[in-house]
């Protein structure tokens, strides 16, 4: 069976692409995993499906490259480029994804803006932050983030009995100055650290508020610049957060499955 499909990245984190208004996709993880495959396949930290809804713009079905499902900031980004590549929606739309309806603009120069839902609070842990935005993050404040062990660090704290079973992404985050951060992530699904993590950036960004950090905040990732902005309530109630960067279309192709 022969598959059209399109690859994009958001700050490095990148994804393949697939028109299934049609419902021609098999969605078996089989093929999730073999398409996202550096070696074997496209290769990809991702892998999306636009779908048709009765109501809002169009349902985005997201797999991890091992085939789990979760919400993704850059994927959710890149989707709605995608979207818009493909006449569904003009600068803006509203879509479903595994964490329910979202809200996106694309700006004069095609920064897509993604509205996060609102946060009730971080959970403070003794050397660390967790919260669930979609997608779990535990958060470490590190003091020189080019020298943090990302992958066996990181890979330690997703496979620790405290996450089990389902685990979590893990994000080394370096305060530069009251509005920046730099950002390093283990990527659960992925397995591996990514060159950049929408939903990471946006739960360290928040994180880093509790340490001093003013919105908007910029964020320095190994695959580009990334923002997010926030209101800050007494109660540690964070609402209007808005995650924002570049998302491009790479090449796009057909492939057999």
């Amino acid at each position: 069976m022969t598959i059209s499909f399109f690859k994009y990245q958001g700050t490095g984190n990148d994804f393949v692409m697939i028109d299934n208004r049609e419902s021609t996709f098999p969605e078996d993880i089989k093929y999730v995993q073999q398409l996202c495959d550096r070696k074997f396949g496209i290769g990809a930290d991702g892998l999306i499906l636009i779908q048709k809804h009765s109501v809002l713009d169009f349902e985005m079905v997201y797999f991890n490259a091992d085939g789990s499902k979760s919400l993704c900031g850059n994927g959710s980004r890149c989707a709605v480029n995608f979207a818009r590549q493909l006449n569904i929606i003009d600068d803006q739309s509203n879509f479903l994804t595994f964490d329910g309806e979202y809200h996106a603009t694309i700006d004069r120069d095609n920064i897509v803006h993604l509205h996060m839902r609102d946060i009730e609070g971080l959970t403070r842990k003794s050397d660390a932050f967790f919260l669930d935005n979609g997608s779990p993050h535990h958060i470490i404040f590190t003091s020189n983030n080019s020298e943090t062990d990302v992958y066996n660090d990181g890979k330690a704290i997703r496979e620790s009995d405290e996450y089990k079973p389902g685990g979590t992404n893990v994000n080394f985050v370096e305060i530069v100055n009251e509005h920046s951060i730099d950002v390093r992530t283990f990527e659960r699904g992925v397995e591996d650290e990514t060159l950049s993590c929408g939903t990471g950036v946006t739960a360290s960004s928040l994180a880093a508020s509790e340490k001093g950090v003013k919105s908007p905040i910029h964020i320095k990732t190994k695959g580009g610049n990334l923002s997010v902005k926030f209101n800050k309530e007494s109660g540690g109630r964070f609402t209007n957060i808005w995650l924002s960067g570049p998302a491009k279309l790479v090449f796009e192709g057909n492939v057999e499955i």
